[in-house]
């Protein structure tokens, strides 16, 4: 049995209702796909591991996805949560191995020398 999903578009806000299995894994809804899902679209297989998200284009009404306005036309992407080895893929690090690039050598950078002038009010204020 299927039940109507709603999802909005993180462009414009119009509303997108999708017919969706009763066990739901939705991870997000962004205006761009997480690097190494694979989307499919409203019309085609996407339950039960078909696929790892489904992509939308604004407004159209395919499939089993149904708009509710003429929306903006950009696409975006509903992502599933994706399991390997029994643990969750953190979209970030999917591609790289859980590495993280690291923009710093590392050493905390100096700090920069306050403004010259007078040091502010003395004498009992507080």
């Amino acid at each position: 049995m299927s039940y109507p999903v709603t999802y909005y578009c993180p462009d414009c806000g119009t509303v997108v209702e999708l017919q969706r299995d009763a066990y739901l894994s939705d991870k997000a809804v962004t205006p761009y796909p997480f690097e190494g899902w694979t989307y499919a679209n409203p019309d085609e297989a996407f339950e039960d591991g078909a696929a790892d998200g489904v992509r939308f284009v604004c407004g159209e009404s395919v499939g089993a996805a149904t708009a509710t306005d003429e929306g903006c036309g950009e696409a975006f992407y509903l992502s599933f949560l994706r399991f390997e080895n029994g643990e969750e893929v953190d979209p970030r690090y999917a591609d790289t191995g859980g590495e993280t690039v690291e923009l710093a050598d590392g050493s905390s950078p100096d700090s920069p020398r306050g403004p010259d002038g007078p040091s502010g009010p003395t004498g009992g204020f507080y």
